[in-house]
């Protein structure tokens, strides 16, 4: 990991040395000297176009041989950024997207960024388990046989639950059209290190896919990788599309962490995922012997439901405890200070990564044995959850007109109706049920005002109680 050792002579290295003096005392007894000394300018200091050692672009070409794509990216603002660019690559400006409607909130920016036009690929939508599973081949065709002139196609595969589309026969349904496919794949970086997880994106023939690293690798925050193949997305236009969003102050640090996890996973990538793989098996099987609680795992895979399951996703129904998943996140954070990967109305989720071993697994499973045996979990509130059909709104406006409409602010109750000039996405996982440009309806409102007053949280509109909600102004 060069960035961690190498400084150049001159200003760069005293530069940062004297950050470090100078930080405050608290600053550096918590973060260390060392993190300000190797936070060196990667641009004009230690990789930049007139003297570069090729640092970057090394690391980038090792990572995408490590994992078989033809080219890889560093971002160190996150997938949010690569899969923005990914957009803006593939359908520039204008035009139309098809996008799956259970695509991150980034997405959603992204079509706010750019100005395209979505055209909803309509997830699988599970109404026992009340979730979405990835969009099936059928409907895939299905979208481009009703928006031929699109771009091109984005999903996300794995879902923040696990659960894997058939990327296969999806791409090769694109490239019949000779249109590229997108796979927002942030929960999937480890996939192309292990024969029995799930299929990587590029090994499936996606054309461009989104990882990010510190889901379910060892980088930081921040820290993630577009891969690039084939010749339906222009590699230059897509570096590009990174270079005019990402910053020119990159932290070299995310950098190298991105380079150490690829050293790490070509060197012990198959040994350590298979043991996560095995501590997993054991944590699902012993937590599904705990009264009151399931894993969900044959119900997630089948013909109506996803392709595949990440198992190192291990995602437990505590409905039959009487309380919500909301409930008992709280619980577990309060009482045994475990934070769950993600909760919702009845459901809540641990991941089992690198970082575990027995130790880790048998904190997890005493918290979840307390869980069962708590005898102050509050009662699940009923949340008004909508049909299939309900969660289908009226595309009124180009999300991006929506979001810099002149707007109004409104009564909750007075915003039926209305076109919507903010997103709501309850979080996790991030993803938006009203986004600008739609029409809302009170079927949803209903769902989460029912949600919020269940413990669900509702970060991005302005009012996040939800009593009031900014749509655009009537002329």
């Amino acid at each position: 990991m060069p960035w961690l050792t190498t400084t150049r002579s001159g200003g760069t290295g005293s530069r940062h040395r004297g950050i470090a003096r100078a930080a405050a005392p608290t600053t550096r007894a918590v973060i260390g000297e060392d993190a300000f000394r190797s936070d060196v300018l990667a641009t004009a200091g230690l990789d930049d176009r007139k003297s570069s050692a090729r640092y970057l672009a090394r690391a980038q070409e090792l990572m995408a041989d490590a994992v078989g794509a033809e080219r890889a990216f560093f971002s160190t603002c996150g997938s949010s950024l690569s899969v923005k660019a990914a957009m803006l690559a593939v359908a520039g400006g204008q035009g139309d997207l098809l996008v799956s409607r259970d695509a991150h909130k980034s997405v959603v920016a992204g079509l706010v960024f750019s100005g395209l036009q979505p055209q909803w690929i309509r997830p699988l939508y599970d109404s026992r388990l009340h979730l979405a599973h990835p969009p099936s081949p059928v409907q895939v065709a299905r979208a481009w046989e009703e928006h031929p002139d699109a771009a091109g196609a984005l999903i996300v595969s794995p879902t923040p639950y696990g659960t894997c589309a058939d990327i296969k026969s999806i791409a090769e349904i694109c490239h019949e059209r000779g249109k590229p496919l997108i796979v927002d794949e942030a929960w999937g970086a480890h996939l192309p290190f292990h024969p029995s997880l799930p299929t990587w994106a590029m090994d499936a023939g996606a054309d461009v896919c989104v990882v990010s690293v510190h889901k379910m690798g060892t980088g930081f925050e921040q820290g993630s990788v577009f891969h690039h193949q084939g010749r339906l997305v222009d590699p230059d236009q897509l570096s590009a599309c990174a270079d005019l969003l990402m910053t020119t102050s990159p932290n070299v640090l995310v950098y190298a962490a991105l380079d150490g996890w690829r050293r790490q996973m070509v060197q012990h990538g198959r040994s350590q995922l298979g043991a996560a793989l095995s501590l997993a098996e054991q944590v699902r099987t012993e937590v599904e012997a705990l009264p009151g609680l399931h894993v969900l795992g044959e119900e997630f895979v089948g013909t109506e439901a996803s392709h595949d399951l990440d198992p190192l996703h291990v995602v437990i129904d505590v409905s039959d405890l009487g309380t919500s998943g909301y409930a008992a996140a709280d619980w577990l954070r309060e009482h045994e200070r475990i934070d769950m990967g993600l909760s919702d109305h009845r459901r809540v989720e641990a991941t089992i990564s690198l970082a575990d071993d027995d130790k880790t697994a048998a904190r997890l499973l005493s918290a979840l044995s307390a869980l069962t045996e708590a005898g102050d979990l509050p009662a699940a509130a009923e949340v008004d959850l909508p049909s299939a059909e309900e969660l289908e709104l009226e595309p009124a406006m180009l999300p991006r007109d929506a979001f810099f409409a002149a707007k109004e602010t409104v009564a909750a109750d007075d915003a039926v109706g209305r076109i919507a000039a903010e997103q709501m996405t309850p979080y996790p996982p991030g993803i938006p049920v009203i986004i600008p440009g739609e029409r809302i309806t009170a079927e949803l409102l209903r769902y989460l005002r029912s949600g919020l007053a269940a413990g669900m949280e509702l970060p991005d509109p302005a009012d996040p109680s939800l009593r009031t909600i900014r749509v655009v102004a009537r002329h």
